[in-house]
């Protein structure tokens, strides 16, 4: 534990090139009248292989920031993966461990495969899916599959815990749904969700809004970061700060309260895209 918390402490010395997304967050505070007001952090190895003079770990920093706002605290907390190298009890290498690329060629429900599904419709209970989302945000309920790219997963997850319905089973290609470890490609594939709820017209739908500041705690947030069209990850809001936007909760990167507009995030771009969706109107 003394040696990751001695590898994390250097690694943010290293992190203070204009364009780290250390620099970014601090910036980002700094635009959103927040002050950083602690940093703390503790590590938990989960992968160690020795051979010869070497050994090679993995192991997850679980960073919590607390930040005051006017007179309100918000506790944030991140779960970042890094690994490192020892060779005879040296250090020799230290980086952030790159995530799986999210899906790229899956098929988009077309207008006609959403016309076909039923004209169910259900109340939105928000409360329930940020209670969800709170509870499983840094770890994974067993009754689903756990992906290496699971940001999409998740916000499904949270969605169905309010009473979102499913539908569509047993095509993948059909409707949004989870169902004996199979699902939709809406369920899991980022791309697919924000094509989804733009396009369903019953049950689980999302309502384009102009702004973040438009969303209420169950909304969801899509992210193009490359502003490509190609929509890579998905957050849930689970509440707001002092001026009235949107935190978020998400999994891949695993975050609580994160400032909606991930500019603190590696993926982040100046390109980047956003849609903001109203769940169940």
């Amino acid at each position: 534990m003394e040696k990751i918390r001695d590898l994390w402490l250097d690694f943010f010395q290293l992190e203070r090139n204009e364009d780290s997304w250390w620099e970014r967050k601090k910036s980002l505070c700094r635009d959103r009248e927040a002050e950083i007001v602690r940093i703390s952090g503790k590590g938990h190895t989960f992968e160690e292989i020795i051979y010869d003079n070497k050994k090679d770990c993995k192991y997850l920093l679980h960073l919590s920031f607390l930040l005051k706002q006017q007179d309100e605290f918000i506790q944030e907390e991140q779960v970042i993966p890094f690994a490192y190298r020892m060779e005879d009890e040296e250090v020799i290498e230290h980086k952030e461990m790159s995530m799986p690329a999210p899906q790229s060629d899956t098929p988009v429900l077309t207008a006609d495969s959403l016309r076909r599904l039923s004209d169910e419709r259900f109340s939105y209970d928000r409360r329930a899916a940020v209670q969800y989302a709170e509870r499983w945000w840094n770890s994974y309920n067993p009754a689903y599959r756990a992906f290496d790219v699971d940001c999409t997963n998740y916000v499904s997850q949270c969605m169905h815990a309010g009473g979102a319905p499913m539908r569509g089973a047993p095509n993948r290609g059909d409707g949004w749904w989870y169902q004996n470890d199979n699902w939709s490609y809406s369920w899991a594939v980022a791309h697919s969700l924000r094509w989804y709820l733009s396009g369903s017209s019953a049950g689980l739908k999302g309502k384009e809004m102009d702004s973040a500041g438009d969303l209420i705690p169950g909304d969801v947030i899509c992210y193009d970061f490359q502003g490509n069209g190609r929509w890579d990850h998905n957050t849930i809001v689970v509440g707001k700060d002092a001026y009235g936007m949107p935190l978020v909760n998400a999994h891949t990167d695993n975050s609580r309260n994160r400032y909606w507009s991930y500019e603190d995030s590696r993926a982040w771009t100046p390109d980047i895209n956003y849609k903001f969706f109203r769940i169940g109107e």
